[in-house]
């Protein structure tokens, strides 16, 4: 993590898997937080937590970031906050239908949490932290933005986001404020019993930690923009995106099996 510690954090998705991680290491390190969510007994129950021990500010701000008014609630609170210099878009969720076949209405809902939120919310951070010359934004993003096999809607919103930070980082380059776009892997959360997707299928070498992803993001965040955990996913990364390989890796995710395991069909 940069020295010195962050004085205040704002983390989305926070009350499971790892936006609650992220709150429990900043916490540690004594950075106050303003932790978001749509569950706001979630909330309260970490919040109590983080609190009692490492006696640090807390502070909930229960919002549905597929509403409108949720994006907007946000904000506004970022925008007052003249100490916010940690921002981690992390609110997200996998689809459990393929494009062709789910409701336009429940695609637009994840463009909005993952795309339109994280657009807006940045937006929001960056006056402040530029005035200030410090700053920095983690997109929690995915190694299925490099995948051709993880659904059209989670992949490409993923895909935005790592873009979205590459290009931003150059804008921002000579003002302080550091971005950084997290791809884990399988990681252990309550992410994929949501998503309804059957963990037995990966094997577990492959998976990781919600407490070690945070970490290895915190550890690199300013190092480069594009961070991926692990060096197992850093080589799943690889193949899918090396010409030598991204032809088999893709002919694999045109299969039914795959397809039907993405939700495709």
């Amino acid at each position: 993590m940069p020295s010195p510690p962050f004085r205040t954090a704002l983390i989305t998705g926070a009350s499971a898997g790892l936006g609650a991680e992220y709150a429990r290491q900043l916490a540690a390190a004594g950075t106050g937080l303003i932790l978001v969510a749509r569950r706001q007994d979630r909330l309260e129950e970490l919040a109590r937590e983080l609190r009692e021990k490492r006696a640090v500010a807390v502070e909930i701000l229960p919002a549905d970031l597929s509403r409108d008014d949720g994006i907007g609630r946000v904000e506004r609170r970022i925008a007052e906050d003249a100490t916010l210099d940690l921002l981690v878009n992390n609110a997200g969720y996998g689809g459990r239908t393929g494009f062709a076949r789910g409701e336009i209405a429940d695609h637009l809902d994840m463009v909005r949490v993952h795309v339109e939120a994280t657009v807006r919310l940045t937006r929001a951070a960056l006056p402040g932290m530029i005035a200030r010359g410090r700053g920095a934004v983690i997109n929690v993003a995915s190694v299925a933005a490099f995948s051709p096999f993880s659904g059209a809607m989670y992949s490409g919103t993923k895909a935005f986001l790592v873009m979205f930070s590459d290009n931003l980082q150059g804008e921002l380059k000579d003002k302080g404020i550091i971005l950084q776009a997290l791809c884990p892997g399988m990681t252990h959360t309550d992410f994929h019993e949501v998503a309804e997707f059957d963990k037995t299928t990966i094997p577990k070498p492959f998976w990781m930690t919600a407490e070690a992803v945070v970490r290895v993001s915190l550890r690199e965040l300013g190092r480069r923009v594009v961070c991926i955990p692990g060096w197992k996913n850093k080589i799943i990364a690889f193949l899918m995106r090396c010409p030598l390989t991204a032809g088999a890796v893709r002919a694999v995710g045109r299969s039914r099996a795959v397809r039907k395991k993405a939700g495709g069909n």
